[in-house]
């Protein structure tokens, strides 16, 4: 028997978020006209139908029932996203600036996602609205599509809990408000704090407004699209490079570290483990690719020292935090540095923080349970709890760390093959599926650091958006959709 699907507030909630980015595309015309270019009316067309399509699910949705289940959550985070999408491209289709519809739908999921893959050849070729929008993809994404929305448009009769919890990333979620909608509040303003304040940092070092804006939005969102095709590379500087790699590490962190931070609550912050692994492993990995970049067969000198620390920080950090920025070509280093790339690509930084990939928790959670594992075969009559943060985890939260592990392994194996079968090469394979599933951006070989995915079969293009999807909204919430148990009672 199967429970009533409520469709009326699915199209209701689905129709207020499509408002939200009829907005957004709306404030993004002031952008061409401020730059005297002439492709407003592409975001005002774009605009008007995400208007259009939000008009006619909350005409079709009005006096839902108010319940709201698993169901209804997975399906309104999967397809909004979908939605987002499929309104987010046509500014790039229709004004040619990405002619072939499989490009742009690549492109705008890589966006919304935060995965930071592209297709574009010539970035710089890209009006100033086409590039802002595109990075504008990357901000809303960034805390999500649903967590935005919650804070400036609570449109719920119910408790947004469900939604929040299909949207929102890791095993555990620290409450910081009892109310879903204060709490959304909250993790915005942390959000929109670390944007201003990098976009004013990076001012100080040369940059101007709209490139300082642009990569602002790509960094605490941890995207990585950038205004340049050399990405942040295209700015020789120190300075920058440091700033941004500061704040590709700040953006990694649980943002509800922050307000418990702001609000005198540092006890949380310092007892919390996944702050603690997050950090060491991030700075023990960019020593030793540091170390490898430093060749001790030749004299050398602060400045050599430098510049492989910088080299290593940087794309260290923008990989584990899943970003994507890149100012080094890492397919010139070392093999050794390459395994330690995929490693931190498939780890990703901490829950609660715009990354994605596994999750430090996970990853430390599972690290225990082998760990423990081993002393109760040494001791089989002794009692060995898994601790975190303090608290024994629960067999059913272990069972779920070590079954999504299990599942990201495996889907990110299967995905490997299926790319390798529709023509693309091992390394191309390797790295598309690992970046994409991670929402990571570069990858391996031709869609490493220098490269793109534009040559990439068109199968692979739409394979790889579904795994983009899937990775960034955790799996379960999209895979659940296609068995036939989610839809029973």
């Amino acid at each position: 028997m199967t429970k009533e699907f409520n469709y009326k507030l699915v199209l209701r909630v689905m129709g207020s978020l499509a408002l939200v980015e009829s907005v957004l595309l709306l404030a993004t015309c002031i952008i061409p006209l401020i730059y005297g270019e002439n492709d407003a009316h592409y975001f005002l067309t774009a605009s008007l139908i995400s208007l259009a399509f939000s008009g006619t699910a909350l005409f079709i949705g009005k006096n839902p029932p108010t319940n709201i289940g698993k169901r209804e959550g997975s399906v309104i985070v999967t397809f909004t996203w979908i939605i987002f999408t499929l309104i987010g491209l046509l500014p790039f289709w229709m004004s040619g600036s990405i002619p072939l519809f499989a490009d742009a739908f690549f492109e705008t999921i890589s966006g919304f996602t935060t995965t930071g893959a592209s297709i574009l050849n010539n970035i710089e070729e890209l009006s100033h609205g086409m590039l802002f929008w595109r990075s504008l993809t990357h901000w809303v994404g960034g805390l999500g599509i649903i967590v935005i929305s919650l804070a400036i448009l609570p449109v719920f009769s119910t408790s947004g809990t469900q939604l929040f919890g299909s949207e929102t990333t890791g095993p555990t979620k620290d409450k910081i408000h009892p109310k879903i909608n204060e709490t959304a509040k909250r993790l915005f303003l942390i959000y929109i704090i670390l944007t201003v304040s990098e976009t004013i940092l990076l001012l100080f070092g040369g940059m101007n407004l709209f490139d300082a804006v642009n990569h602002s939005f790509a960094t605490v969102a941890t995207g990585g699209f950038s205004t340049k095709q050399a990405s942040v590379g295209y700015w020789d500087s120190a300075y920058i490079q440091y700033v941004i790699s500061i704040f590709m590490i700040l953006s990694g962190i649980n943002f509800s570290l922050y307000y418990f931070g702001f609000k005198n609550k540092f006890e949380k912050v310092r007892e919390n483990e996944e702050l603690r692994y997050y950090i060491i492993v991030l700075f023990f990995f960019i020593t030793v690719v540091a170390l490898s970049l430093v060749d001790f067969t030749k004299s050398f000198n602060f400045t050599v020292v430098e510049k492989a620390w910088r080299d290593s920080m940087f794309t260290v950090s923008s990989l584990m935090t899943t970003t994507g920025f890149v100012t080094a070509d890492y397919m010139y280093w070392k093999p050794l540095t390459w395994v330690i790339l995929i490693i931190v690509m498939l780890t990703g930084a901490s829950a609660g923080s715009t990354s994605g990939g596994i999750k430090m928790i996970r990853v430390v959670i599972s690290g225990k349970a082998c760990y423990y594992e081993f002393k109760r075969l040494i001791h089989p009559n002794a009692i060995i709890p898994i601790r975190y943060n303090g608290h024994t985890v629960r067999e059913d939260i272990l069972t779920r760390v070590l079954a999504f592990t299990l599942l990201y392994l495996v889907i990110a194996g299967f995905g490997i093959l299926v790319l390798a079968i529709s023509g693309m090469g091992f390394m191309e394979s390797v790295g598309g599926m690992v970046t994409c599933l991670g929402g990571v951006g570069p990858g391996f070989g031709l869609v490493g650091p220098a490269g793109n995915f534009a040559d990439i079969p068109e199968f692979s293009k739409w394979f790889l958006s579904l795994m983009m999807l899937a990775g960034r909204l955790e799996l379960y919430t999209v895979f659940l959709l296609f068995t036939p148990a989610f839809w029973k009672r």
